[in-house]
């Protein structure tokens, strides 16, 4: 799945609102995926991701995801803006829209090596919860908003619980994990210890919580991270093997930092670096 190539075996309009497009992926460390488009249909990305298009597609700056203009006006607009500003995203996005005949491509890139995954919503329970930066591209249609795991010792967050972003839908969507990528496949009551930065995604029917690594001897002397991820099945999971945070650690800490980032995946932030020593 996650070779030089991936091209697309569906060749029908779903029944569902979001476009069906083609794609292919290319590349295998820094990937990036090529999206063709029928004239009329659209795909939606965040600003800055993409590599190339035809002349044919133009660009939308909207607010939120594009899936407020479809019929909730500017408050779903401003809605969907606010919750990609929660998790740490732009307020807008970009829509891409093929307005010539035939058909047309346009290209978008990971910005860290690892991989696109291709997944399609109608085909995971119309709900993926994912790692805050994991969203790229999608079809129009499809919906990004905030998922809160609030049950989530909340002591720790300020009463907020731990963010994540929620893609909803039944179309396409291309997410980007760091590294290699693992998908597990939880029977139901299947538990799945995993360091917090390295879980990158997950189906809506995953329990997910954490729980401590161990004594203190290991929070401090182990050099893993205070608390694992705890995912409880049925359900599929993503697992990367090189979180964002753990890459710009290390690249920090040759270019003069202070130490790799222990707060991995933003679980712990400040008490992470406190615990890893990097305060």
């Amino acid at each position: 799945m996650f070779g030089s190539s991936v091209p697309t075996t569906h060749h029908h309009r779903s029944s569902g609102v979001a476009d069906d497009i083609d794609f292919e992926i290319k590349g295998q460390e820094l990937q990036f995926v090529e999206i063709e488009l029928d004239p009329g249909e659209s795909a939606i990305a965040e600003a800055g991701a993409m590599v190339w298009k035809d002349a044919s597609i133009g660009m939308t700056t909207v607010f939120g995801d594009g899936s407020g203009q479809q019929g909730g006006g500017f408050m779903g607009a401003l809605l969907g803006a606010g919750k990609r500003l929660i998790t740490g995203e732009s307020l807008f996005t970009t829509v891409f829209t093929h307005n010539g005949h035939g058909k047309a491509r346009v290209a978008f890139s990971a910005p860290v090596p690892g991989a696109i995954v291709p997944l399609k919503l109608s085909d995971l329970g119309g709900r993926l919860i994912c790692q805050k930066d994991a969203f790229l591209a999608a079809a129009k249609g499809v919906s990004l908003g905030i998922a809160f795991q609030k049950r989530i010792m909340t002591g720790l967050f300020g009463g907020e619980g731990f963010i994540m972003q929620k893609l909803e839908g039944d179309g396409w969507v291309f997410v980007q994990f760091g590294g290699m990528v693992v998908e597990r496949e939880l029977k139901h009551g299947e538990v799945l210890h995993v360091d917090t930065g390295c879980v990158a995604a997950f189906t809506d029917t995953v329990d997910f919580d954490l729980v401590q690594a161990g004594g203190i001897k290991s929070m401090l002397f182990a050099g893993e991270g205070v608390f694992f991820a705890q995912l409880t099945g049925p359900g599929k999971v993503w697992i990367q093997s090189l979180p964002f945070s753990r890459l710009a650690g290390r690249i920090a800490a040759v270019a003069g930092g202070t130490g790799p980032n222990r707060g991995e995946g933003s679980v712990l932030g400040g008490l992470g670096d406190l615990i890893g020593g990097n305060r």
